[in-house]
C-alpha cells in the first residue's frame, strides 16, 4: 500500500477562496478524491491489459475503490486479496504464486480465450484411459506432465504426446509498477478534478 496526499493543493485552492467557497469545499474535496481514484482505478486496469499477458476478466477487475467522505477525505485504489496475493510478485519481484504444486504449461492441450488451462482439466484428462500423468524420459530430459498415448496411424507410429508440462514457479519479470501508475494519474488530473467539484458546489449552493 501506499499513500499520494493532496493536502498541498487543497490548502493553496483553499487560501484563493470566499468564505461561502470555503464551506463547499469538505464535499468538493471528497467529489474530487472518488473521481480522480476512479481515474486511477481505470488506468491501473489498463496497464494491467499492457503488461500482463492476456490478463482474465477477475484478474483486471480485481482493481476497486473504497470512497472518500467530507468527513473522511481518503479514498483508497487497492487489489483485491485473491488478486494482490498472485500479482504481488509482479509488483515487487520474486516467483510467481502457482496455483498447484506446480505451474501448468499447456502444450496441446486446449486452453480459453486467456491462454488459460479450463478448471480441473488435469483432473478430467488423467481419467481418460488413454491419458497418465508422470515422468517420461524425452530426448530434451525428463519431463514431467500429462501425456497421451496416440493410437499408430498411416505413416505415424504409435507414441506419447505431451499435453500439459508441469514447471517449477519462475521468476515474474514484469512490472505492473501500480505505485507509479497512481502517481502519475493523481499529479495530472485531481487540481482539475478538484476545480471542477468546487464550481460545481457553488452552482448548487446558489
Amino acid at each position: 500500500m501506499f499513500t499520494v496526499s493532496v493536502r498541498t493543493d487543497i490548502k493553496r485552492v483553499a487560501k484563493a477562496l470566499d468564505d461561502l467557497a470555503r464551506k463547499q469545499l469538505p464535499f468538493a474535496t471528497a467529489q474530487a478524491i472518488n473521481a480522480t481514484a476512479q481515474i486511477v482505478k481505470l488506468a491501473e486496469q489498463e496497464n494491467m491489459r499492457k503488461v500482463l499477458d492476456a490478463p482474465t476478466p477477475f484478474t483486471v477487475n480485481s482493481i476497486a475503490v473504497k470512497r472518500a467522505t467530507k468527513s473522511d477525505l481518503v479514498a483508497l485504489v487497492y487489489v483485491k486479496p485473491v488478486a494482490a496475493s498472485y500479482l504481488l510478485p509482479y509488483e515487487t519481484g520474486g516467483l510467481n504464486k502457482l496455483n498447484s504444486q506446480a505451474l501448468l504449461k499447456p502444450i496441446s492441450a486446449k486452453v480459453n480465450q486467456y491462454g488459460n488451462l479450463p478448471r480441473n482439466l488435469v483432473k478430467r484428462l488423467s481419467a481418460k484411459p488413454n491419458v497418465f500423468v508422470g515422468k517420461v524420459q524425452t530426448k530434451a530430459g525428463v519431463v514431467d506432465g500429462v501425456w497421451q498415448r496416440t493410437k499408430q496411424t498411416r505413416g505415424k507410429r504409435a507414441g506419447l504426446k505431451l499435453m500439459i508440462k508441469f514447471e517449477d514457479a519462475h521468476e515474474a519479470t514484469q512490472r505492473l509498477d501500480f505505485r507509479g501508475v497512481g502517481q502519475r494519474v493523481v499529479a495530472s488530473t485531481f487540481r482539475g478534478e478538484l476545480d471542477k467539484a468546487i464550481a460545481k458546489a457553488m452552482a448548487a449552493a446558489r
